[in-house]
This record gives structure tokens, sequence and C-alpha cells, in this order.
């Protein structure tokens, strides 16, 4: 074990994992994916790189949603306090949360909130605008976004009191979209949507847990008000909502469409999301078919999401598969490479830019 946290913040920095408790159930595609046994659960989330701590009702734990750094007994919160310079460069702070999840069935309808409403309700200059890339997905995999024609805060009030005796009234309210791998859908503040049953999904979004999901029911879990309405009253909550926000040309505002910015033999660069699509975060993708791509983004987060081969820099040699997830510090940019010999595949996540 290396302690020396230069060090660390020199190269690329691997993590412990860290699923994190959810009250909805899944995580039988983390078996193909991560390697884990393939069954569904209660911890249904991996959070990657985080340094946020989940809002559950019971803590297991002070840490819980806090990324630890790989064989130190050290968050990466921690390390980013210690080697601001050599993690961040002229950033002030990494202020992205990225997760992959896989649902066994539909969550809550939710929305999440603006910046505004963070910093007047929470007390925070995040809101929680998010992005998805569909990673696999189970038969008939659904996501549910924007509503389905004009909705007045009243009416949605009411449907959200009937939502107690009837399960599915909200899902009536809500376009329906079928998902196929390697789909992209943007989801800004205040925008109804929710994650339908069979996805494994790439999230990434303001680093914040904020959800407001005012619908009785998650699977066979009765949410309570807290974890309905975070703390504030229904009526402010239902506030989070954009209710402008409806029929087909919602689903419009979602769907992105990947767009290639280099491509060769070898290497496949593309952008996802971008920062004309949101200030918030941006998300890029490397597909190397046998040979190698210098890694010039950072400080992110990389994430393999296809096939296998290996890092290279700094005299080192480190294998890497789907699954595998490092943060490339700012000190690091450049001075490695990712090879393959065959193809593999990752997404690369980046913070605001500065």
């Amino acid at each position: 074990m290396n302690t020396d946290t230069a060090y660390l913040a020199s190269r690329p920095v691997f993590f412990e994992r860290n699923r994190v408790y959810r009250v909805y159930e899944g995580g039988k595609l983390f078996g193909d994916f991560f390697g884990d046994e393939p069954v569904d659960g209660n911890y249904p989330e991996e959070w990657v790189a985080s340094t946020v701590r989940a809002m559950n009702m019971e803590v297991s734990s002070p840490r819980e949603g806090l990324s630890i750094v790989k064989g130190q007994d050290l968050t990466f919160s921690e390390l980013l306090e210690k080697e601001p310079l050599l993690m961040l460069g002229s950033r002030k702070k990494y202020d992205v949360l990225v997760k992959v999840l896989d649902s066994a069935i539909r969550l809550p309808l939710q929305a999440h909130p603006d910046k505004e409403f963070s910093r007047k309700y929470f007390h925070s200059e995040y809101g929680k605008t998010e992005m998805w890339l569909i990673l696999a997905a189970r038969e008939n995999a659904r996501v549910y976004f924007g509503f389905q024609s004009k909705l007045t805060k009243e009416e949605f009030a009411d449907a959200v009191e009937k939502s107690r005796s009837d399960k599915n009234i909200m899902t009536s309210l809500l376009n329906e979209i079928a998902v196929q791998p390697g789909e992209v859908y943007l989801v800004p503040a205040k925008c109804v949507h929710a994650i339908g049953y069979g996805c494994l999904l790439l999230e990434v979004q303001e680093p914040t847990d904020f959800t407001i999901q005012p619908e009785y029911w998650c699977g066979e879990h009765l949410l309570s008000e807290y974890e309905m309405y975070l703390g504030v009253s229904k009526s402010e909550a239902l506030d989070c909502f954009d209710y402008d926000v409806f029929g087909p040309r919602s689903i419009l505002l979602s769907k992105k469409e990947p767009r290639t910015t280099f491509r060769d033999d070898h290497v496949h660069l593309e952008d996802l999301l971008t920062y004309r699509d949101t200030p918030c975060f941006c998300v890029k993708r490397i597909t190397v078919s046998d040979g190698s791509s210098v890694l010039t983004e950072g400080p992110a987060l990389y994430l393999v999401t296809e096939g296998e081969g290996v890092l290279r820099g700094n005299k080192e040699v480190i294998p890497v598969r789907k699954g595998s997830y490092f943060f490339l510090p700012h000190n690091a940019v450049g001075r490695y490479e990712v090879s393959s010999g065959s193809r593999i595949q990752l997404a690369v996540c980046l913070p605001p830019r500065v």
C-alpha cells in the first residue's frame, strides 16, 4: 500500500467497489458488467468516484456513498483535498457524480431540483440535471420522460393521492420509451421522468442525491413522506416539476444522438453529451480497435463499457476490462494511453468547464 498522496494523484486513481443501498431492487445485470453475483437486491447502484453521501433514511456508515481509493483508508474527497493541484489543476472542485445502476422494477415518478430550488430548500449550489447512457437492457426495458399531455399542478397533486391505491396511475401520465443499449438521454432538472424496468445505465449528474418522488409506492415499499418530499411540503415539492414538458416534443428534448469527432482504422471518438446540451457536465466515448489512444481528457472519470485492454504510462501497465473505472487526475492527462489487441470502449465523464 502506497500512502504517498502525491504519488496517488499522479496516476489513474482506482477505487474500492461502492454499491449503495436503495429501496428499489436491481443489480442482476451487474453480473455481466462488473462480474458480481447476478442477483437482484437492494444494492442496485454503484457510485463511481463519488464525493457525495447517500441520503438514505437509515445510514449504515458515515461514508455511505463516498468512494474509497483502492487499497487505502482514504476517501476520494480526502485525496482531492490533500492534492488539489495534482488532481484538479486550476479547478477548485470536482463537481459531478457518476453512477452505474440496474433497475429490476420501475422507479417512482420523480423530478430533480434546479439550482434555484436547491438554494431555496436544500441550501445547496447544485440541482440535479442528469443524463443516461443505456449500457444493457433486459427484455422490454423502459424509461419514462415528460407528461403525455398538458397537466396542471392541481391535477398532478390529485394523481399523487390516487397513487396510494392505484400503482399504475403515474405511468399513465408519462411518455413511455422502449430503450436499447447505446442510447443517450438528457434529463434536465425539473423534468418529470422515471427509470423503468430492466435498464442497466450509466448516470452522470450534478453532485447531489436530491430527488422529489411524489408517488406512494416503489415496488412493494411504501414511501415515507420524507422519501417522497425530502422535508419540503407537498405543495412546494410539486413546484419542482416543469409542467410545460409534455407530449412528443419532450422525448425530442431528452434523446441525444452521439456525434463522431474523430475516426480512423483504430480509434473512434464521439461526443455523447456536450456543454451545449448542459453546462453541468460533458460525456464522451472512446472506442479502440487493435490499437491505442492517448487519454487527453481530464480531470475526468473513465469507465470501460465494453471489451478489455491495458493502460500504459509512467512505466506502468494496468489491465482494464468492462466494468473497470478510474479517475484520471489533471497531472496524468496525456501521460497514459489505453490500448487493446481486440476492442475496448470507454465512457469519459467530465465536470463542468472551469
